[in-house]
């Protein structure tokens, strides 16, 4: 699916009617999106954050941000109605009986702290579950703001909003898509739904840019971390869970919040190929199969290289891993590298890979570079 080919959906879904209540959610299918293999910059474990709304009256805005997909319980029901997974705002009215509707410019908005700030491919506005109650259209705007603002500093009059989403009609219960190409650097987000409603969650696809300043001053970091700017660009098998999880902060929590790879028959070996933060100077690894207990990667290999067409070179031999269990290996001498590929024979899962290492100066210029050009 290409950007042109977003499918749009506007208006109520059926009443639910019983069953899987996802039995007629509104999806662009199996493929999903254009930019759904890009990292949701507003995951909650990467730090996000829900910092405001003007209403919040049935459901929480909180919830807009669970990684999960929203539940439903049709016989949910609490002292202010019907009890939803997402963030619903109570219904808009005008200023009297003759003028009983909201203006044009009536709107509910939330405010939201990106996990990890960088550049936005794409956002999904997802209204599942609400069928009759979700907003009649959206907008998104961008802002990048330093530090740890408030909500009243965000929208103090000097902040500069940009647009990333235009007032665009929607449908319920749909994943509705949208492609962004501001081509800027990010650290906040304003979701306006005009005039009420609800949505049940918000996603918000892109490429991690971190503050230079911020790893300078580290040193030594994790330059393979989804928050340093690491990036998964490939994979040899996605069947169970992402290989993005590998470089999620803290550890993993269960068994599904790692890699994990269908069974393989026969020869071969399975693999992940990470992009770093920029070019860096690893100094030790730490591969940890937690959680992967029958069904660990059984050994595991570690190579580099310096750009995207540079030779592969062995960092770490092929090694035995042991299931569930945090394994730590010192670097000596390791060339200068921009780029990572784990490989584990024959299949299996690994829950993280950590990368502890340091920019070369280099790497430390281009990745300034680029956070100036981004407007950093």
């Amino acid at each position: 699916m290409t950007t042109a080919d977003i499918p749009r959906y506007t208006g109520d879904a059926g009443p639910y009617a019983g069953g899987d209540p996802y039995a007629d959610y509104r999806t662009p299918g199996p493929a999903g999106f254009p930019f759904t293999h890009l990292p949701d910059l507003a995951d909650r474990r990467l730090g996000a954050g829900v910092l405001a709304a003007n209403d919040e009256f049935f459901a929480e805005r909180e919830n807009l941000l669970r990684p999960e997909p929203a539940h439903f319980d049709p016989e949910a029901f609490g002292h202010k109605g019907k009890i939803m997974d997402g963030w619903e705002t109570r219904r808009r009215r005008g200023t009297d009986g003759e003028h009983p509707f909201p203006t044009d410019e009536d709107h509910d908005w939330a405010l939201i702290r990106l996990g990890a700030p960088g550049v936005i491919h794409g956002i999904i506005v997802d209204t599942a579950h609400f069928r009759g109650n979700y907003p009649q259209s959206v907008s998104v705007e961008g802002a990048c703001v330093e530090g740890s603002p408030s909500p009243a500093e965000l929208l103090a009059d000097d902040v500069l909003w940009t647009p990333l989403v235009p007032r665009t009609a929607i449908g319920g219960h749909a994943a509705n898509g949208f492609a962004v190409t501001a081509g800027r650097r990010f650290t906040h987000l304003r979701l306006n739904q005009h005039p009420d409603g609800g949505v049940a969650r918000l996603r918000v696809h892109g490429e991690v840019v971190p503050a230079p300043h911020w790893l300078a001053a580290l040193g030594t970091f994790d330059v393979a971390a989804l928050e340093n700017g690491g990036q998964v660009e490939d994979a040899s098998d996605r069947f169970y869970s992402s290989p993005t999880h590998t470089i999620q902060p803290g550890r993993s929590r269960k068994m599904d919040d790692g890699w994990e790879t269908r069974r393989r028959r026969g020869t071969g070996n399975d693999w992940v190929r990470y992009r770093l933060t920029e070019q860096s100077v690893i100094r030790a690894v730490e591969i940890d199969t937690g959680y992967l207990k029958g069904n660990s990667a059984g050994w595991a290999a570690l190579f580099g290289r310096d750009g995207e067409s540079g030779d592969w070179t062995e960092l770490l031999p092929r090694t035995r891993l042991q299931p569930d269990t945090v394994h730590r290996f010192l670097l000596g001498d390791a060339p200068a590298v921009t780029h990572v590929r784990i490989d584990i024979f024959p299949d299996g899962g690994i829950a993280r890979l950590r990368l502890h290492g340091s920019l070369t100066e280099q790497g430390a210029r281009q990745l300034a570079a680029r956070y100036e050009e981004l407007g950093g």
